[in-house]
Formats: structure tokens, C-alpha cells, sequence
């Protein structure tokens, strides 16, 4: 599974981790997360994010 990496603060979002404490399941693409999502560390929206290896 891939992480991605918010560009303005380097959040990571693993989706083999998932976030679970904002109701994100583990093994969740980030593709299938809401467009409402906001990076958990700046507020900056899904759009914001880069996919890393």
C-alpha cells in the first residue's frame, strides 16, 4: 500500500496504518478517502497531498 505526504507540512498518511482516530480504517486507499478530508496536522485539504514511495 502507498503513503502520501501532505506538500505543506510532511504529514504522512500511511494506508496500510490508516487513521483510526479520525474513523479511517487500516488498509484504506486514500483514493476512497472523503474529499472532505483535512490533513490532521495543518488543516490543508486532500488536494495538498503527494503520493511517495
Amino acid at each position: 500500500m502507498a503513503k502520501w505526504k501532505c506538500k505543506l507540512c510532511g504529514f504522512e498518511y500511511d494506508e496500510d496504518e490508516g487513521l483510526p482516530d479520525r474513523g479511517i480504517d487500516a488498509g484504506t486507499p486514500f483514493s476512497e478517502i472523503s474529499d472532505a478530508f483535512k490533513c490532521p496536522k495543518c488543516g490543508v485539504g486532500k488536494k495538498m497531498f503527494k503520493q511517495v514511495e
